[in-house]
């Protein structure tokens, strides 16, 4: 569906973003002249973190009971009421579906209710232009790495739409590796971060762990295989009793080095093929400190430049939904009065504007 921005005289857009699509809820409001107005962000965490993951019945019910509360507090914080939105984006996927339900209900009806357009927008759109929210944001075309709990890609981006996928994880993603090697060392929920902590107290060179299918050809990832290894090393480790906490840092550290290295590996590959300089990071993940000291040290030797979000705009967040929805308003574009969310999504599916 199509509505044209010029038609009803509006110069700028303030556009509501609504994220809800897995166990953190974010708001914010971006306006199209000035930028990000103001954003908020609850996390489920301590909801979650008794079970050991997230349960998707109660990121959905969690979503009900802070999303209105929380867009309240964004936009006294914008110093705006709801009659100043021009209109409203949320994720519609992919994600929990339940947890996709609750923002793209309360997104689209806010929307009716106000008269205004809404727009369904792809969470890893969202990631792959959270970037664009800096002050020096990235030029297209670029290489972009989305490296999270969910997805481990790598994307051409020519344009907003305009994706070619260059190679994905053929298993688990980075950021679920990072979480089950958590779980394996007996840290508490969420592990990846924890992971990375614990790395940093970590001795390099004590393990050296497989930089999984960068031996052959071709841009696609595997972590399963590297997973199995930590799992077998702690194994040994405590069946001969010495699976102290330096051991457990130490595995850590190889295990971190292994994931960065494969990856930084992979992103030279895809530069390198595609013929560009400019690689983006963006997902969870690309807030990991090694991650992106190794890949800026790599991309900068070559003659690149390396771009990515500050660390609140990497993990899940208003910010980007609201951006990216704002985008594609400003391009014509907006969602009719059905409620429609996708679960499993492809971004090469995407319209380009």
């Amino acid at each position: 569906m199509r509505f044209a921005p010029y038609l009803l005289g509006i110069k700028a857009l303030k556009v509501l973003g609504i994220e809800t699509s897995c166990d953190e809820t974010g708001i914010a409001v971006y306006d199209s002249d000035v930028g990000l107005l103001a954003d908020g962000l609850y996390s489920q965490v301590e909801i979650h973190a008794k079970y050991g993951g997230v349960i998707p019945e109660l990121a959905s019910r969690d979503h009900i009971r802070k999303t209105l509360p929380l867009i309240n507090n964004v936009l006294k914080g914008a110093n705006l009421v709801y009659r100043d939105l021009d209109a409203v984006s949320y994720t519609a996927g992919p994600g929990l579906v339940g947890a996709l339900l609750v923002g793209a209900s309360i997104g689209r009806s806010m929307a009716m209710g106000l008269g205004i357009p809404a727009i369904g927008v792809h969470h890893m759109e969202g990631h792959l232009l959270a970037p664009m929210l800096e002050a020096e944001s990235p030029k297209f075309p670029f290489v972009a790495l989305l490296v999270s709990g969910g997805h481990t890609q790598l994307v051409r981006v020519d344009g907003i739409g305009q994706y070619k996928l260059l190679g994905e994880s053929l298993d688990d993603a980075a950021g679920e590796a990072f979480d089950k090697v958590g779980k394996m060392l007996g840290l508490s929920y969420p592990g990846g971060p924890r992971v990375a902590r614990l790395a940093m107290q970590g001795q390099s060179g004590r393990f050296e762990f497989p930089r999984p299918m960068t031996n052959r050809p071709g841009l696609d990832f595997s972590f399963s295989g590297l997973k199995t290894f930590v799992k077998n090393t702690i194994a040994e480790h405590t069946e001969s009793g010495d699976l102290d906490k330096q051991t457990s840092a130490d595995i850590a550290k190889a295990f971190e080095e292994a994931v960065v290295s494969t990856l930084t590996i992979k992103c030279r590959r895809a530069l390198k093929q595609t013929g560009l300089e400019t690689l983006v990071i963006a997902g969870g993940v690309s807030a990991n400190i090694s991650l992106r000291e190794i890949l800026e040290s790599a991309v900068t030797k070559s003659g690149g430049r390396l771009y990515y979000a500050k660390q609140q705009y990497c993990t899940d967040n208003g910010a980007m939904i609201a951006y990216a929805g704002c985008q594609r308003l400003l391009a014509g574009e907006s969602d009719g009065l059905g409620i429609h969310v996708k679960p499993r999504w492809s971004l090469e599916s995407l319209s380009t504007i």
